[in-house]
């Protein structure tokens, strides 16, 4: 194989055994590992969002929930709806459905509530996070509280408005999203036995989060102090950024070096026959690589960055049959035999690559697409860009990112090891937004990232009871707050 993960262990079996605080402890942080781990999207048109900063599902067991004194309780796919203010800065709006799901089956009086939302995603699906089969259930159960799964604004089936035109995602702000979560906690009663009496200033209430929703977490703790007793964050990417290009650092630090040595070459390579404006190279280039009918080279470019994507992909159980580790050995082991550490070298990577991409990627990333619909990003009158129903958090997440969020995924400045393209600059991804949302934007939006950082401090957070939690491994850790 290309490469692989060597895991210390810090802890003797014998200790292991015998300390049930321990016990807990070390699956708390096996769970925060898997809270490290985004996944890597298939067939997403909008190549930039597959990069997305969003939590894995957890699989949930199949058992019943019973509360402590032998209740059974409604299933955990239950969804419960909270009417949730439209616009917190104009109550005359009225209010929306918003979605929640909860598990009490470890709640006595007293207990903890533990909110969370998975944040830019459908939330259904993630009920995983209000068993103990995650952190947050596992608080619940030592604690005695009870979990809480909502949806995000405008994700999912919650939504202010039935479409997702511009002037409905006017309302998908971060200080709403704040907002909708103090409203909650503050004013909901809750479907268990004594629901109506654990508002914030009756029983704590912990919020938790992961990458983006971890960053909102945070956020709502500096914005609206005092309404949640703590707070626990997983790679949260706290503070925003427009040219992300650290993205890709630690994939290219903690990868298996010959394939970062070989992906280098090739991303060399193209770059210097794009400073030559050689189109003929390139277009022989994007043909080995079975994807000669992308009309721009951007494009082409952003595809490469597919294959690191897929880094965001692992986690504890994968091991080297995940497809990331797939496509370095499709590199790296000829005959046999893996290279070293400085690769094979350009000519052997352009083909292994291209090989690649021909008989396993493409039908992996594209199914049923050419490779215009799936790749290709100039087009503004395709249906990706003009599908306005709810339920479409790529649209939704784009809003976001093209007003407030940034995190353009880009290449290097000149002077840095490269394994993407530097023809990718934060303009590649300024330009979708126009394509996403003509009536908002004349032109190519600059996020306003230094306003996020400034109102909910960024990297500078320093709020009470508020826990961290990051790897170096992780992409989106360059914009985490390493505290």
């Amino acid at each position: 194989m290309a490469g692989w993960l060597h895991i210390k262990r810090p802890f003797s079996a014998n200790i292991m055994s015998c300390d049930p605080t321990l016990q807990l402890a070390i699956k708390m942080w096996a769970l925060m590992l898997l809270l490290l781990v985004g996944i890597a999207r298939a067939a997403i048109p909008n190549a930039m969002l597959r990069g997305m900063p969003h939590l894995p599902k957890i699989l949930v067991s199949e058992r019943s929930f019973t509360s402590p004194n032998g209740t059974i309780l409604p299933n955990i796919t239950t969804a419960y709806y909270f009417d949730q203010l439209r616009d917190h800065n104009n109550t005359n709006l009225g209010t929306f459905k918003q979605r929640y799901w909860m598990d009490w089956e470890f709640y006595e009086p007293g207990g903890p509530i533990i909110l969370m939302t998975p944040g830019e995603v459908n939330a259904d699906g993630y009920q995983g996070y209000i068993t103990n089969d995650s952190i947050n259930g596992l608080i619940a159960q030592q604690q005695k509280g009870a979990t809480i799964l909502i949806e995000h604004r405008f994700f999912g089936f919650s939504n202010p408005y039935d479409n997702l035109t511009s002037q409905s995602l006017a309302l998908l702000t971060v200080q709403q999203a704040i907002d909708d979560l103090v409203y909650f906690a503050t004013t909901v009663d809750l479907p268990m036995p004594g629901g109506d009496a654990v508002k914030p200033s009756q029983a704590p209430w912990i919020l938790v989060g992961g990458s983006y929703s971890g960053a909102l977490t945070s956020y709502t703790m500096v914005n609206k102090p005092g309404i949640f007793w703590a707070g626990y964050l997983s790679s949260a990417t706290v503070e925003t950024i427009i040219d992300y290009y650290g993205y890709f650092t630690p994939i290219r630090e903690h990868m298996p070096q010959n394939c970062s040595s070989d992906i280098q070459a090739v991303i060399a390579y193209l770059d210097g026959m794009y400073a030559a404006k050689d189109t003929a190279g390139i277009k022989t280039l994007q043909e080995t690589f079975g994807l000669g009918g992308l009309d721009h080279v951007a494009d082409f470019a952003t595809a490469l960055e597919y294959n690191l994507w897929d880094w965001q992909n692992l986690d504890p159980s994968t091991g080297p049959n995940s497809m990331f580790y797939e496509f370095c050995d499709a590199l790296e082991v000829k005959d046999g035999v893996n290279a070293g550490p400085e690769g094979w070298g350009v000519d052997h990577a352009i083909r292994s690559w291209g090989n690649f991409w021909n008989t396993t990627f493409y039908s992996y990333s594209c199914p049923d697409q050419d490779v215009q619909t799936c790749l290709g990003t100039f087009d503004p009158t395709a249906i990706y860009w003009t599908n306005i129903t709810v339920n479409n958090a790529d649209r939704s997440w784009l809003w976001m990112v093209c007003n407030q969020i940034g995190f353009y995924q880009t290449g290097p400045p000149e002077g840095q090891p490269a394994i993407v393209s530097r023809i990718l600059q934060p303009s590649y991804g300024e330009r979708q937004c126009v394509n996403m949302f003509p009536e908002a934007f004349a032109y190519p939006p600059q996020p306003a990232t230094a306003e996020t950082n400034a109102m909910y401090a960024g990297w500078n957070v320093n709020v009470p009871r508020l826990f961290f939690a990051n790897g170096p491994a992780r992409p989106l850790a360059r914009g985490d707050c390493l505290c």
